[in-house]
């Protein structure tokens, strides 16, 4: 296994170091610290005794005997010295430790005391012992008074928390060890998942779901692959659907070609059905240009062909619609007319525009009974100018009425000369536009309308 590849093995050491860092932080933190408070405690104490004695010195008469009692009520030694020169000298008037050593005379706290008139405290090391000592002038006399004391209780004290200390580390770091090791591998089973479910997504199965129950942000990446893969099927199914349907769009009109041209063949066929045969091939053909120009048309939506935007009236848009299929509609006998009830301006791209039209007027055509009428409305709500081409057909089935925008999708009873093609084109173009394509539909009134952002001017 390979620590650096493998998340549960980083989590792992990361504890541990963590754990590792936390404890030496609290050692280094602890240690001192504490060193330094009993240190402190200790030279308070001293300071204290060291004042009571320079209080006392001047009215006693016998000082060794009175050094040796400070001693001992004091837990410290009491060393008097007089105060000599210059140069600056201490002699020794009483010590409560009898075999004095001469080095006592040099002590460097008691000499800075009696060159600054003042109580000195601090720490020596002295035959190999450390020892805090406090020294302090004797007022209105020559002479200083020092406290020495062992600091072997601190020493043992420390010691102990040390100790104490390295001890507990050692089951925290087994426990942190424990804890990260179970912690790690819960989550290298869970990467591992989210892994084997991104491999099979990349793979083109999205039958098995995604699933992590956590609420980290493992869980929402899970979540996300989840969405990623619904929307993955939903796109291979929508392929598969595209390619079916195409497939049988291409399939239907080329059959009919194939069958009429050998039809044709035939050199004792009368003219009669000679004719209505070519009339059925140029449906067929005219069929075929239509689904290419729609195949065409989603091929440049899905390349996110550049529009050309520019700010237009919608009023003459409906005027060309209602002129272009006037004698589409007098053919199928549909009442078609236009009502102009204001003249929004909007930026769009004409062609577009154009073609959303042609396909909602000419499904209004082509999709309801001879008689329905149809008419093609601009208005404006609120800050979007409106194109709407509305029928007074049976309606779609509000089932269906979402659908009718998916590519290659037809509601049932259609002409067979539909591709299911021309909404989802127009909605999506809409869409590029920064408009969108709405429905509203029930028995006698359907209406589709194209919303799109007005601009600060109008015509």
């Amino acid at each position: 296994m390979k620590l650096r590849r493998n998340v549960g093995s980083q989590l792992l050491a990361a504890l541990i170091g963590v754990v590792l860092i936390a404890l030496a932080t609290t050692y280094l933190m602890v240690v001192p610290t504490l060193d330094q408070n009993l240190v402190s405690n200790r030279l308070n104490e001293l300071e204290h005794s060291a004042n009571n004695v320079a209080v006392a010195v001047p009215r006693v008469n016998y000082l060794q005997s009175y050094a040796m009692d400070s001693a001992s009520a004091f837990d410290a030694r009491v060393v008097v010295f007089q105060t000599l020169g210059p140069p600056l000298e201490l002699l020794v008037q009483a010590d409560s430790l009898t075999t004095s050593p001469p080095a006592i005379s040099r002590d460097r706290i008691a000499l800075e005391a009696a060159k600054t008139g003042r109580v000195v405290r601090g720490t020596v090391n002295r035959d190999g012992v450390r020892r805090a000592e406090v020294s302090e002038p004797v007022p209105g006399t020559s002479e200083v008074v020092l406290l020495s004391g062992p600091l072997s209780s601190v020493k043992r004290t420390v010691s102990s928390v040390r100790r104490q200390l390295l001890v507990a580390a050692f089951p925290s770091l087994v426990l942190a060890l424990a804890l990260g090791f179970l912690g790690a591998r819960w989550l290298s089973r869970r990467v591992r998942r989210l892994e084997r479910a991104a491999d099979r997504i990349a793979a083109g199965e999205f039958e098995e779901p995604v699933e992590d129950g956590g609420n980290d942000e493992i869980g929402e990446l899970a979540r996300s692959f989840e969405r990623m893969r619904l929307r993955l099927a939903r796109l291979e199914e929508a392929r598969r659907a595209f390619i079916a349907n195409a497939s049988h769009e291409l399939r239907t009109p080329i059959f009919a070609l194939s069958g009429s041209l050998e039809l044709l063949a035939d050199e004792e066929m009368d003219e009669q059905s000679r004719g209505e045969f070519i009339e059925t091939m140029r449906g067929q053909v005219e069929r075929l240009h239509k689904l290419a120009t729609a195949l065409l048309d989603l091929t440049r939506l899905d390349a996110g062909l550049d529009l050309t935007l520019e700010a237009l009236a919608l009023t003459p848009i409906a005027e060309a619609l209602e002129k272009e299929f006037r004698a589409t509609a007098e053919l199928l006998g549909h009442p078609l007319s236009v009502s102009l009830e204001a003249s929004p301006v909007a930026r769009v791209d004409e062609q577009r525009t154009l073609q959303i039209g042609r396909i909602l007027l000419e499904n209004a055509l082509l999709h309801t009974p001879r008689g329905t009428a149809v008419t093609v409305r601009v208005t404006e709500i609120g800050e979007n100018g409106v194109l709407t081409v509305a029928d007074e057909g049976p309606g779609i089935p509000a089932a269906d009425q979402e659908r009718v925008f998916e590519r290659f999708f037809r509601l049932e009873g259609e002409r067979s000369s539909g591709s299911g093609l021309g909404l989802a084109i127009a909605r999506e173009w809409a869409m590029r536009m920064g408009g969108i394509v709405t429905l509203e539909s029930r028995p006698g009134s359907t209406r589709f309308s194209l919303e799109l952002p007005l601009v600060g001017d109008k015509a």
